[in-house]
């Protein structure tokens, strides 16, 4: 009618029709996504879990060959009510999808582990309720992080061969540590034969640089108490931050009783090559604490072990398997940051 015409939204098609709560737990929903999901989607339901939200950037260049592919399965896995997603405003452009775990998604996971949805800790308004966290760009922020180490391991330089072997979210570290260090994150990296272990401090430029600082001592408690010397690499926006943190960071690190129990590496967001495919943590922007007197030169990660010669290699496996009663959410081991074989090579079709 005149009065009344067809918007051209109108004309796209019915909009595709989720799951209720309700239907989402039911048998014949289980049996329907038994069918369904592929190991690459019981990963990508892990790491929701274990990473709290990621988004649709994150997920594509963690387990899918395009931007595309990822799209249109993550749209199959939202219609399922397999994963969540919501969209943040932004003041300037559009913000990626980001994806939080779903009802159906927790139910796969529980039955995978042998658990109780509620064993994981899991409920949907809390998995909902990071959109409104202060701490969301953060959150992301240190996603973002190691997606980028798990891009660079997918696409190696020529003749490289890298794999971000392990990785911690910061609640998972705070299982562990949380009494002496609360790190946003641990990770273990290997690449051209030589594999070293981290903590990571992601300062977001936000926070006063003497709060950063003064985490130097809980670390070196934490080296004193396990006997473990493990590498903290700190991570800031700008160069100029770069050079006031580690200013005050030489003197709290001189003042500690064993400063070679805490060995520090600083760098800059902004060292990145913006104009390079695959940016990452593990390129040449590592600059050690201590230089030893030597010309600072900056390092990639992997190489970070040559300026701490004192420092022994990582154990070889990870004891994730303790903590009391009141950590089930965390009873499931860390997932495997590196994606199923079958979804890791770039020219992989499969969607």
């Amino acid at each position: 009618m005149i009065t009344n015409p067809t918007k051209q939204r109108s004309l796209r098609g019915h909009k595709p029709t989720r799951p209720t709560p309700r239907m989402a737990n039911t048998a014949d929903h289980h049996a329907l996504l038994a069918w369904r999901l592929t190991p690459r989607d019981r990963w990508i339901i892990r790491m929701v879990h274990e990473h709290r939200v990621l988004t649709a950037h994150q997920i594509t260049a963690l387990a899918f060959p395009s931007f595309r592919s990822g799209r249109m399965r993550l749209r199959e896995l939202f219609q399922w009510g397999v994963v969540d997603r919501f969209q943040p405003f932004v003041s300037v452009g559009t913000a990626p999808m980001h994806y939080v775990l779903a009802p159906a998604g927790a139910a796969v996971l529980a039955a995978e582990d042998g658990l109780d949805v509620k064993d994981l800790g899991y409920r949907h308004d809390r998995a909902f309720g990071v959109a409104h966290s202060l701490r969301l760009a953060h959150t992301v922020g240190v996603n973002e992080w190691f997606t980028a180490l798990v891009d660079h391991a997918r696409h190696p330089d020529p003749g490289e061969h890298a794999t971000l072997e392990a990785w911690w979210a910061e609640a998972r570290c705070a299982r562990h540590f949380g009494d002496l260090i609360k790190p946003d994150a641990y990770g273990r990296w290997s690449s051209q034969g030589q594999t070293i272990e981290f903590f990571l401090e992601y300062d977001f430029g936000t926070e006063v640089l003497s709060k950063l600082t003064g985490k130097l001592t809980g670390y070196a408690a934490l080296a004193e108490a396990t006997g473990i010397t493990t590498p903290l690499l700190i991570w800031v926006p700008t160069s100029r931050r770069e050079a006031t943190a580690r200013r005050l960071l030489q003197r709290a690190w001189r003042e500690l009783d064993d400063p070679d129990s805490v060995p520090v590496a600083t760098a800059a967001a902004e060292l990145l090559n913006p104009e390079a495919e695959h940016p990452s943590p593990a390129d040449e922007v590592w600059l050690p604490l201590d230089t030893h007197g030597i010309t600072p030169v900056r390092r990639g990660l992997h190489r970070l072990l040559e300026a701490w010669p004192h420092v022994p290699p990582p154990v070889t496996d990870l004891d994730d398997d303790h903590g009391g009663a009141d950590s089930l959410a965390l009873m499931a081991p860390a997932p495997a940051p590196m994606p199923p074989a079958t979804s890791r090579g770039p020219s992989t079709s499969r969607r």
